[in-house]
């Protein structure tokens, strides 16, 4: 009984790491669909987010599936990113810096406008 409980928890677990790894798993398996090696030296992108957050979760998978580095600050656990959110106007989340311009959702469109051609 005890081996079937602890395989159903491994099996569980294992679900969730490729959920949370998902974007980078895509793009072992399609690295065309990350973009250039010029865009990605060139992309300054901060990501303002929580754990819990959907939204938060979708563009950390988007910007992982295109391969672009980001940095990223959890207004919950970190008080100078919550003033930093703060100070920019959050007001929902997620909130991205790309490059300067400044995103205020999940748009994977506006991302990829925002990033150096």
């Amino acid at each position: 009984m005890l081996q079937g409980v602890l395989k159903k928890f491994l099996l569980i677990l294992l679900v969730v790491v490729l959920y949370q790894h998902w974007g980078k798993i895509e793009r072992l398996f399609d690295p065309g669909a990350a973009v250039s090696e010029t865009t990605r030296s060139q992309a300054r992108v901060v990501l303002y987010a929580t754990d819990w957050c959907g939204y938060c979760k979708a563009t950390r998978r988007f910007l992982d599936q295109k391969g672009i580095p980001y940095r990223e600050f959890d207004i919950e656990k970190d008080p100078s990113a919550r003033q930093a959110y703060i100070d920019l106007g959050g007001a929902g989340i997620p909130i991205l810096d790309v490059n300067g311009t400044l995103i205020r959702t999940y748009d994977p469109d506006a991302i990829m406008a925002a990033l150096p051609k």
